[in-house]
């Protein structure tokens, strides 16, 4: 049975962004954690065979965001896009020759990203409109407010078997841990906007740890993490982290982790699932 939150005193709101164009600065080449520089395609766009729950590792691409990534024109109408914007919430087409088309949120990276059905996403073009129902933004747990929600909507909150272990701690599924000493360029950035990379140049210790399997989508937790303002090191924080976008070829970076939960103190616990993915909680991507 989900928790109780404060969910009904939330507001949903519309918030509208376009179906971006990809882009390359010129001349397009991105610098290689082995010293050569490559032409690779991953962020902005339709992405039609790349979805929620496929591998982060693997493709030949540059932080590749599954689905369908959008932004709006506008800095200040695109900054509440950003921050209003939650995992789960509802997204509808309302122009082209997809219109009428539903998606769900499933990410933040440079754009917001949106998983639609295939019949919606081979019917999508550059430009066209989507409205999301923004809700969660101020989503608390009650009775365990000193542990925050970021970027959480209440569809997906109810969806993870998240467990009370007592009336100060919660324990949340994840795919496995993250080491905060592979966490990468992000961590500049407050925790309420855009995600944090992981470090993954070096291959031998991804392998090492599990997180060449880690799949877009999966829920991860990082111990001794705080990231109530902010990402950085607290011994005995703890934050539970979404893998949004795929892995990098540059140095410090890799596939991209949102902020989701995170408590100051050893309040949160975690049980290692190979079932936490989002793409299963919220029946879309790879489990549609």
């Amino acid at each position: 049975m989900p928790l109780p939150t404060n969910a009904a005193q939330l507001i949903t709101i519309a918030v509208r962004g376009n179906v971006s164009q990809p882009g390359l600065r010129y001349p397009g080449y991105i610098p290689h954690a082995n010293g050569q520089s490559v032409v690779l395609p991953g962020m902005s766009g339709v992405v039609y065979n790349v979805k929620v729950g496929h591998q982060a590792f693997g493709w030949v691409a540059d932080h590749v965001e599954p689905g369908v990534s959008i932004a709006n024109p506008n800095n200040e109408a695109e900054f509440a896009l950003h921050y209003l914007s939650c995992i789960g919430n509802r997204a509808l087409v309302t122009s082209g020759m997809a219109k009428g088309g539903e998606g769900i949120v499933t990410g933040e990276h440079a754009r917001m990203l949106i998983d639609f059905p295939d019949e919606v996403n081979d019917l999508l073009c550059v430009g066209d409109t989507i409205q999301i129902f923004a809700q969660g933004r101020g989503l608390a747990f009650q009775g365990y407010e000193h542990i925050e929600l970021k970027k959480c909507s209440p569809t997906l909150m109810d969806a993870i078997p998240i467990e009370a272990v007592d009336a100060h701690t919660l324990r949340v599924p994840v795919t496995m841990e993250l080491p905060p000493r592979i966490m990468g360029s992000g961590a500049e950035l407050n925790s309420e906007y855009v995600d944090q990379d992981l470090m993954s140049g070096d291959r031998a210790l991804m392998a090492e740890l599990g997180v060449d399997q880690l799949k877009l989508g999966d829920l991860v937790v990082i111990p001794d993490h705080d990231h109530h303002m902010g990402r950085g090191y607290r011994r005995g924080a703890v934050t539970i982290g979404l893998c949004i976008h795929g892995d990098s070829v540059m140095n410090g970076h890799g596939p991209g982790i949102l902020t989701l939960m995170t408590c100051s103190t050893p309040h949160i616990e975690w049980v290692v699932t190979p079932e936490a993915n989002i793409a299963r909680y919220l029946n879309i991507g790879v489990f549609a």
